[in-house]
């Protein structure tokens, strides 16, 4: 019987470990979130929205500090957590929010009215790599808030200025200071390796 819970042990399950996992992650991250046919600033969007329905803290930091370098004004990062009445998020992207947040929430609570409205806005190709981003975020959510990963004090400075005021605590993601990453992911170049 394990006393002690995995998440004491965090650093013991980092994606470092296993390398070509990190390097299968890092080309899909590459693959997935640039702009295509669906703008990267709304992809980081439904990333961030489906780690809202998800629940993990960790990956909402990252997702609204991407945001906020992709130079997303802060104002409409906090809008996120009322996207549906807010008047800063276009139709085209409230329809995309709703998908990610019915897909991030576990079970799954998409259906076939979000994919109608979807298609009202998007092409076949642009709902794909809808989905693609949400589904990343999926393996990440999971990862992340399973072993309860050390959320950088860059991300967390930022989360604690514009995502408190949205109800937005580090949780279990808060650990020593020596546990930290130096910065997030984008900063460091992990995606680049």
């Amino acid at each position: 019987m394990m006393t002690t819970p995995i998440y004491e042990k965090r650093q013991n399950f980092e994606m470092e470990r296993w390398p070509e996992l990190r390097q299968t992650v890092n080309a899909l991250i590459k693959l997935v979130f640039p702009s295509r046919e669906v703008p990267g600033e709304l992809k980081q969007l439904i990333f961030t929205a489906a780690s809202v329905a998800s629940g993990c803290r960790h990956c909402q930091s990252h997702g609204a500090y991407h945001l906020h370098r992709l130079g997303v004004p802060d104002e409409k990062i906090q809008a996120l957590w009322n996207y549906q009445t807010s008047p800063l998020f276009s139709e085209a992207e409230r329809v995309a929010l709703d998908l990610a947040f019915a897909a991030g929430v576990s079970p799954n609570a998409a259906g076939p009215d979000n994919f109608a409205e979807l298609r009202k806005h998007y092409t076949d190709t642009q709902i794909i790599e809808i989905l693609a981003v949400i589904a990343m975020g999926g393996f990440l959510n999971r990862w992340n808030d399973t072993i309860a990963t050390v959320t950088d004090q860059e991300s967390i400075d930022f989360a604690e200025r514009v995502l408190r005021p949205v109800g937005w605590a580090p949780g279990k993601h808060a650990g020593a200071q020596e546990e930290q990453r130096k910065g997030h992911p984008i900063t460091l170049g992990w995606t680049n390796e």
